[in-house]
């Protein structure tokens, strides 16, 4: 009755017409089609028939039901996912039963990832459009491990095939040289911190590193604003998302979207910083080649959620003069030895720190729970990235506001939205029930 109600009278369909989509759904070969295409062709199928999506966000139908399910949904020559009559929806389905099968489909999920690359990136940066909003399979791992020039990442499993050339072979953009030049220099100021050392200066290092570390860019910019895994006043939501933008990492808008992208495309060549790339492209090396990334990730609007609020709008547009401003003030108050320690020496801190938990915690460590990806839990990066480096539990439960979910994996930023809790200023805090932890535990974990 709920089902029924939900649907418009455009997209009701009679007994018996419905009775032939289940009959064909049931019926109909298989074919070599991918999982992935299966089920959008069932998708498009139960959309012509007035059925509603039977399954939930990246969970394939069995490969049976494929068959000729796609002619049968493109039959009536109207735009995909647009409603058709049911008439003309039953008849395309009784004429596809008789057709020959679809034809073959990429099937994404026996490539490697250099073969997925490939597929994908086959034409030129700068006339190529990639469907990023649509994930794809995962790539077959043993078929990456085979790949001719695939280098093994030390002290892992994971086999790396360069895509891109990291420094020379390529053109540079003007980002990519203002990056470089910027990070260059954050290093270069920070090596003056043994010249500059003071007891006073270890205390404001350690205070500006959990202020945009843990409160910016753990606390808000993943766990709140990218992940919604728990709510907060807005005088409080902004407080802390301004705290990220103390880390110099971009503005919220633009994190958040690029770090919505890594999860839904993890581990194939549309994630912005998949160590299949090599290691230093998935800690670093992506940053500096602007052109690539933007084509993976340049699409904002898988964060609509943030762009509607005037306040992320207006960090988007002016975040590097808070960051010029943060510089001065610490100048201001401290001079050079302020400056170096609570500004360069801090920010390359917690880059180093961000970049690990995109790099190390997807080749070292343990898998407890069967997420598809290369994600593992690290205890060092845990320690120092205030509970970010528990990945692997974080990929398989992306909603959770604790990412240590062992009473011993230290989750410093779990331990913050506790006591914000404690005190009402959290709520909606989400966590992974024991039945969904099992679903997905690997038997001998």
């Amino acid at each position: 009755l709920i089902k029924r109600a939900l649907r418009t009278p455009t997209q009701r369909a009679s007994t018996s017409q419905r009775r032939a989509y289940r009959h064909v759904s049931r019926t109909s070969p298989a074919t070599p089609a991918s999982a992935q295409a299966c089920e959008t062709a069932m998708l498009q199928l139960r959309t012509a028939v007035g059925l509603r999506p039977a399954t939930r966000c990246g969970a394939p139908l069995p490969a049976r039901r494929c068959g000729v399910l796609a002619r049968a949904a493109s039959a009536s020559g109207q735009p995909s996912g647009q409603p058709r009559s049911a008439s003309t929806a039953t008849s395309a389905v009784a004429s596809a039963a008789v057709e020959s099968p679809m034809q073959a489909v990429v099937d994404w999920a026996s490539m490697s990832y250099n073969q997925q690359y490939d597929k994908l990136f086959s034409k030129p940066l700068d006339v190529l459009e990639l469907e990023t909003r649509k994930a794809i399979n995962k790539p077959n791992r043993d078929a990456q491990n085979s790949e001719e020039g695939a280098t093994k990442v030390f002290a892992s499993d994971v086999h790396a095939v360069g895509k891109r050339p990291l420094w020379g072979g390529r053109k540079w953009s003007l980002t990519d040289i203002s990056y470089a030049v910027y990070l260059g220099g954050m290093h270069v100021l920070a090596c003056l911190a043994p010249f500059t050392f003071s007891w006073q200066m270890v205390g404001l290092f350690f205070a500006m590193y959990f202020i945009s570390g843990c409160l910016g860019i753990t606390l808000s910019y993943h766990r709140q604003l990218s992940h919604r895994s728990f709510t907060t006043p807005k005088w409080l939501e902004y407080t802390l998302a301004y705290c990220g933008v103390l880390a110099a990492q971009g503005d919220p808008l633009e994190w958040v979207s690029g770090h919505r992208y890594h999860h839904l495309h993890t581990d194939t060549p549309l994630d912005p910083h998949s160590p299949y790339e090599g290691f230093w492209w998935s800690h670093a090396g992506w940053l500096l080649d602007n052109d690539v990334t933007l084509v993976r990730v340049g699409d904002r609007s898988n964060a609509t959620d943030m762009e509607s609020q005037w306040f992320y709008r207006w960090l988007a547009q002016t975040w590097p003069w808070h960051v010029v401003g943060q510089f001065a003030l610490l100048f201001a108050l401290g001079g050079l030895p302020a400056l170096v320690w609570g500004g360069a020496l801090r920010l390359c801190w917690v880059y180093h720190i961000t970049w690990f938990v995109n790099s190390a915690s997807h080749v070292w460590g343990n898998q407890t729970y069967n997420t598809g990806d290369l994600s593992r839990n690290n205890w060092w990066v845990g320690i120092i990235a205030f509970g970010e480096g528990w990945h692997n539990n974080h990929h398989a439960f992306e909603f959770s506001a604790r990412h240590g979910l062992e009473w011993w994996q230290v989750d410093m930023t779990w331990m913050v939205v506790k006591a914000l809790q404690t005190v009402g200023l959290a709520t909606n805090v989400k966590l992974p029930s024991e039945k969904q932890k099992e679903r997905l535990r690997f038997k001998t974990a």
